[in-house]
């Protein structure tokens, strides 16, 4: 058996082919895709793998997924691949510092998954089970608050009181040269050590990681800042000079330590709870005897027992029984799909109204853990968000460390003392230190993200303020997105000898009795939400019940204007029962032409208007004849067509993409402002329609299901409605709160005035650093103003990022 062209899902017996097309798909929905998109290039052109990764096609071996601690750029990710890559066993790993993951391809008989979290736990790094991943930081509070709140804050205290005075001329308080004065510098010497070397310490970490993977980067920098002012200091005081600068190196450590620690609670915010999710997949089934098995015990061909409400948990096909299966959470189709003997399941759907048996098939895969696994390999093979000032680090720092240079080495033979030289080429370092910099991405992100909230919006990924600037294509859900993804009674048409109101009560009475998706839709149209789930259920095998109220009096009479039903049959595709003493049948048109009922012209074009509008009709017939039909689906979102408009009125394509039928899009697809409707798209797909998509355009995917997750993932900017699943939110750069469509174009005008304030932060650092930089080299600063210069440009940048960046037009 082949498998999908746009997928790789099985295509069956009966693939779906076009001559306008090349390949075999699985479905109408790849088809489509394929055909739309066949001018972009092949996916396999399209995956962005460094050089020296394998892909996992080529890879015989086990790949695992690892936790990792302490990564915060481009260089960790580089350095982590780096180590895992000197591992005896390890094929190739890819590293993700946006989501803390680090991809290992592994050969399980030379190397144990259980010894791979302390290989890798090196140079500080901490590396631990995916599925158990540590989300506390105490440790960078510890730092902060002890090495730098208290020791940090005695050194600068010592300083304004015996030494700030003395630059401006006033008498010390003490004598520096005498012993007072030694105890008082070495008390300070020992306080700005624990900051340098405690505080600091996961920045000397990222200096030599970027050294070891030579690629520099801004801790580099600081560190040589940091370090230079220190080590200078240090001998000053070894030769009995006062002119210390221990103050630069606390001020440089605390201020580029504040900035990491608060992007680092951004950053957290990023992972959410996909640990969470995994745990609450079954681990348990149960066989068609009753007995309970673990879920890595099941072989193909096992016959497992799924009784209603339950997750099917692994793909298979019926062997005994007929349901319905509310297939939502996986394929994003809306109405819930009948299953009989012999039609294949996917793991991770629900049975909803009778238990069935189901054979697993042969590769007894979970649906539902393919998703997760798919979110996983793409969350973490994309690469991180690469800031601006990472990527001009690369360039920055050394040409920093050479004007340092140049500078002392000119001072030194223009005749000055080598103090003088040194003092510099100090200056030099101190003055360009990038604590601007540092702050100016951070800080920008919080401010966005404070924005971002109060309209009801959760960014979970720092991501979103980079690459939402550059969408140009929208991809829209459809089922739970543009519609609210509830089973609803939308419409009711009846004959003229029987009105609507009493073939909605009579359709009410009987179905009480089910607890099909649709019928539950049907009563509670009729009776309301807080009475629909009243009245007799059918016994668990499906049979008969009788829905009498506690009194002994018919179920729900008076709520339905005295219409009641008993002798109630569920059958395979609708219920009848006895209402005022006339057999009353209500469900799909097969189940009356097999009872040879006559239905009306006017009823059957209803019937097939409904259906042609995506929902789902439901008959309702007495005396030998349909007398009324039923529309139950899910009603589109209030505003929904004002959304599109405004995305389109910014220049975006929109995409409307589905696992519904065509007749369920097809009110979308003649919007105006839609540009293309992709539907019966599997949700595998989803995610490859996606990267086509994003191909030769930047892509944004809207989304509330498990089936959108990959998809979510897959796109440069993910956005899912909060009413949705726990793995749709933690595919997401963006959840939306209040469930509300129209925060969607909110979004993008937060991301357009934080994009603002970032280059604002950027420009005035790039600005500062081209008028302090000669100043220090013509000796009109010395490393105190220097710090002085440095601390008022991060204030700057600081105050700017404090406005308000939200702007509604």
């Amino acid at each position: 058996m082949t498998g999908c062209t746009l997928c790789d899902l099985p295509t069956g017996d009966d693939p779906h082919t076009a001559p306008d097309v090349d390949g075999e798909f699985c479905c109408r929905g790849c088809l489509t895709v394929a055909r739309s998109l066949d001018d972009v290039e092949d996916l396999d052109d399209l995956d962005e793998r460094r050089p020296d990764a394998t892909p996992a096609d080529e890879f015989d071996g086990e790949t695992t997924f690892l936790h990792v601690d302490g990564m915060h750029c481009a260089t960790c990710e580089s350095f982590l691949e780096m180590t895992a890559g000197e591992q005896e066993g390890v094929a190739a790993a890819e590293a993700s510092y946006a989501t803390d993951t680090i991809r290992v391809d592994y050969d399980p008989d030379a190397v144990s998954p259980d010894d791979l979290p302390d290989r890798l736990s090196v140079a500080g790094y901490s590396a631990s089970d995916r599925a158990d991943p540590e989300t506390e930081d105490d440790d960078a509070v510890v730092r902060f608050l002890i090495g730098g709140g208290f020791f940090g804050m005695m050194a600068m205290l010592w300083y304004v009181v015996f030494l700030y005075p003395t630059y401006f001329g006033y008498e010390p308080i003490l004598d520096l040269g005498g012993v007072s004065g030694t105890y008082l510098f070495a008390q300070i010497w020992l306080f700005s050590s624990i900051v340098l070397f405690y505080t600091g310490y996961p920045i000397l970490r990222g200096a030599y990681v970027s050294l070891r993977a030579r690629q520099p980067n801004m801790d580099l920098l600081v560190s040589l800042a940091a370090g230079s002012s220190y080590a200078y200091s240090t001998l000053a005081l070894l030769v009995g000079r006062t002119d210390l600068y221990f103050d630069v190196t606390i001020a440089v450590i605390l201020v580029v330590t504040a900035g990491n620690h608060y992007e680092s609670i951004i950053k957290r915010r990023a992972t959410g709870m996909l640990a969470d999710l995994t745990t609450t997949e079954d681990r348990t089934v149960r066989t068609e005897a009753g007995e309970t098995l673990a879920a890595d015990e099941v072989a193909p061909g096992d016959r497992l027992l799924v009784r209603p409400g339950e997750r099917v948990p692994f793909d298979g096909a019926v062997a005994e029984g007929t349901a319905a299966v509310d297939e939502a959470l996986v394929t994003g189709e809306s109405l819930p799909a009948t299953k009989r003997v012999g039609d294949a399941v996917r793991g991770g759907t629900v049975v909803t109204d009778s238990p069935v048996v189901v054979e697993v098939g042969e590769d007894a895969a979970n649906t539902l853990g393919t998703l997760v696994r798919l979110l996983w390999e793409i969350q973490s093979s994309r690469s991180g968000i690469q800031r601006l000032v990472d990527r001009l680090a690369t360039v920055f720092v050394p040409l920093v460390v050479v004007v340092a240079a140049v500078g002392a080495t000119a001072t030194l033979a223009l005749g000055s003392a080598p103090v003088d030289a040194a003092l510099v080429g100090l200056t030099v370092l101190i003055v360009s230190c990038p604590c601007a910099l540092g702050l100016a991405t951070p800080l920008a992100v919080a401010a966005g993200i404070r924005d971002a909230a109060e309209r009801g919006i959760v960014v979970v990924s720092d991501a979103v303020f980079e690459a939402a600037a550059d969408i140009d294509t929208v991809v829209l859900d459809k089922t739970g997105t543009l519609t609210d993804g509830e089973m609803r009674l939308l419409d009711a048409t009846a004959e003229a000898d029987a009105s609507v109101e009493r073939v909605r009560e009579r359709a009410a009475a009987v179905e009480r009795a089910s607890v099909h998706p649709v019928a539950e839709a049907v009563v509670a149209g009729v009776l309301g939400e807080e009475d629909g789930s009243g009245g007799g259920r059918p016994a668990a095998d499906g049979g008969t019940a009788a829905a009498d109220s506690a009194e002994g009096g018919p179920a729900g009479a008076d709520a339905l204007g005295g219409a009641a039903a008993t002798d109630v049959d569920v059958f395979d595709r609708g219920v009848a029962g006895r209402v005022d003493g006339d057999e009353v049948v209500v469900g799909h048109p097969d189940l009356f032409a097999e009872r040879d009922w006559s239905v009306s012209a006017r009823l059957r074009e209803a019937g097939t208007a409904a259906r042609d509008r995506g929902n789902v009709p439901v008959y309702v017939g007495w005396e030998g004849r349909v007398r009324g039909v039923l529309a139950v689906g899910d009603e589109v979102r209030d505003g929904w067509e004002d959304v599109v408009s405004d995305l389109d009125a910014d220049g975006r394509r929109v995409v409307v993409l589905t696992g519904d039928a065509p007749a369920a899009a097809r009110r979308f697809a003649d919007h105006p402002a839609i540009d293309e409707v992709f539907a019966e798209v599997p949700p595998e797909a989803k995610a490859e329609t996606v990267r086509r998509l994003g191909a030769d355009s930047s892509v944004a995917m809207v989304g509330d299901g498990s089936n959108d997750a990959p998809a979510l993932a897959a796109a440069d900017l993910g956005v899912s409605i909060a009413s949705g699943t726990d793995l749709a939110a933690d595919a997401a750069d963006a959840v939306l709160l209040e469930d509300r469509l129209s925060a969607v174009p909110e979004l993008f005008a937060v991301t357009r005035g934080t994009n603002r304030r970032l280059k604002q932060n950027l420009g005035w650092a790039f600005v500062y650093n081209a008028v302090a930089i000669p100043m220090a080299l013509s000796g009109v600063l010395n490393p105190l103003l220097a710090a002085l210069a440095m601390a008022s440009s991060s204030i700057l940048v600081v105050t700017n990022s404090a406005r308000v960046v939200f702007d509604p037009d």
